[in-house]
């Protein structure tokens, strides 16, 4: 088991209450992962989120012609997994550590269940991870706009 302190760094849970932390801490395992260890691939069924602690984690997926492609590289303090949340519950990409990866794994069939039964620890906790979910989209979205320009400089 995992203190509440330890989900404590993490933003997903600032919305819970202590009781609902160390509810969710219930769920949570400490895991170290060697370099070279695949966390999940593409097209699997989804189960697990990772609140990386210490270490690299490559996302990646298949490009035709092109292999392996990394999208992003998630590291201390960033959270992994979020495909167990909606259905068809797929990984959309491939996990790879990088280096060794110190984190706590979350059991997410129980996680699911806890927030089923309980929407008042439910509702802040898709929430915040849906905020996440957000800061992750408009960094991506950022990147692009490195990458390619703004359509307005052409």
């Amino acid at each position: 088991m995992t203190s509440t302190d330890q989900l404590a760094g993490f933003a997903v849970f600032d919305r819970l209450t202590p009781a609902q932390r160390a509810t969710v801490s219930g769920t949570a395992r400490e895991v170290v992962l060697a370099a070279g260890t695949r966390l999940f691939e593409e097209g699997q069924q989804a189960c697990g989120c990772w609140l990386v602690r210490s270490g690299w984690v490559a996302l990646t997926t298949s490009v035709p012609g092109h292999g392996e492609v990394v999208l992003q590289t998630l590291g201390p303090g960033d959270v992994l997994g979020w495909s167990w949340l909606v259905p068809p519950h797929r990984w959309h990409f491939t996990a790879t550590a990088n280096e060794p990866v110190s984190a706590i794994r979350l059991d997410t069939a129980r996680l699911h269940a806890l927030a089923n039964e309980d929407p008042a620890l439910g509702y802040p906790l898709a929430l915040g991870l849906f905020e996440l979910l957000l800061a992750r989209l408009q960094s991506t979205r950022a990147r692009l706009l490195d990458l390619y320009g703004s359509p307005r400089e052409c």
